[in-house]
């Protein structure tokens, strides 16, 4: 079958365009992908470029910096002379030179390389800026280009102290999940940084899932980028008993549901063992073999003692981790500023600004 399309003659008539076959839309659809996918190449393939020219700019005023001992009056200059030889090239601001020595010092091998030239000249500012070791730098210049983090996400996962965290929860991934286990390590923190819960220090379970589902965006950003909430007190049946697991999510990158059950104690081996139950159960009602790979358990609890936790996840045949949370002192929080309080104190600032400039000048 085919479908035919009309366009107008000079005279207003319709004319009829040639039949197409129905498959058109399909391959109209696969040009235009790859025709995107092309752009994409093309702006990463300039940004390497041009992050590898700062790079060598930054080297060459490192190089002569250190043979003549000026100082950075020179650069100053830099800056001018270079913006009236390219009026057209942005980035030759004296500041952004600076940073470009400051890369040369922080990277001194080739970088075309190395996961740091593929980031936007933004990102590797705040790396510069933010961090400095060799260790962490390459762990966020790492996370940020293979999972494409903006700006604002790599800023929040640096705040957030993520190179400890990440991965660092006790798991039985190596046996369970090895093809991935170190794609599936890396969804799990410990701990958990939970403070914006507001909770009392003898908070329940049932109190602390609350706040977590009426906190939901927060959490999903604590938990990291691929988390879909699917629901709280999630039920599924089996053999006419309802069993509800606290809260599941989907890891849209993964491809694999997340139980989460949450325990305001220390973490035993009969709750590993609950959670493995509970993960089981999702696998073979839940999950979609086609679509879905296994389904991971992470029990977030108090502390936990290492070595009782690493022998029950090391009897469990699913894919389980262990995890813990932390939250402010009630004290601590008893002393931090509300909405409220920071909305007053911003309107206080600018019924001054106003209040300064009704003055006559002079006045003091």
């Amino acid at each position: 079958m085919s479908r035919s399309d009309t366009t107008k003659t000079g005279s207003g008539l319709p004319a009829q365009r040639p039949a197409l076959p129905d498959w058109y839309g399909d391959l109209l659809g696969e040009i235009k992908h790859t025709v995107g996918r092309a752009r994409v190449r093309a702006q990463r393939a300039v940004n390497t470029q041009l992050v590898q020219m700062y790079w060598e700019i930054g080297h060459q005023i490192l190089r002569r910096q250190e043979q003549e001992g000026w100082g950075t009056k020179v650069v100053a200059r830099l800056a001018t002379d270079l913006r009236t030889a390219f009026p057209n090239q942005r980035g030759f601001s004296r500041r952004n030179l600076m940073y470009m020595q400051q890369m040369a010092r922080t990277w001194p091998e080739p970088i075309v390389q190395q996961p740091v030239a593929q980031l936007p000249w933004g990102h590797i500012t705040v790396l510069m800026r933010r961090l400095k070791t060799p260790a962490e730098l390459d762990f966020y210049a790492t996370e940020a280009a293979h999972h494409g983090w903006s700006r604002d996400w790599l800023e929040h996962c640096i705040a957030q102290r993520l190179h400890l965290t990440q991965g660092s929860a006790p798991c039985n991934f190596d046996a369970t999940v090895p093809e991935d286990s170190k794609l599936v390590r890396d969804i799990v923190k410990d701990p958990y940084r939970l403070d914006f819960l507001s909770l009392d220090s003898r908070h329940t379970e049932r109190e602390l899932e609350d706040a977590l589902v009426s906190n939901i965006v927060r959490f999903l950003t604590e938990l990291g980028v691929g988390f879909a909430f699917v629901g709280r007190q999630y039920p599924v049946l089996l053999d006419d008993r309802e069993y509800r697991i606290d809260l599941l999510f989907y890891h849209l990158r993964l491809h694999r549901y997340v139980v989460i059950e949450l325990k305001t104690t220390e973490p035993t081996p009969e709750h590993i063992g609950k959670l493995g139950f509970y993960v089981a159960v999702v696998d073979r009602l839940v999950r979609d073999p086609e679509r879905d790979d296994a389904t991971v358990g992470i029990l977030i609890g108090a502390e936990h003692h290492r070595a009782s936790v690493d022998i029950a996840l090391g009897n469990s045949n699913q894919p389980l981790a262990v995890s813990s949370y932390t939250e402010l002192p009630p004290e601590q929080l008893a002393l931090m500023p509300s909405e409220d309080d920071l909305s007053r104190v911003v309107q206080d600032v600018l019924d001054a600004e106003a209040g300064e400039d009704a003055k006559p000048p002079g006045d003091a």
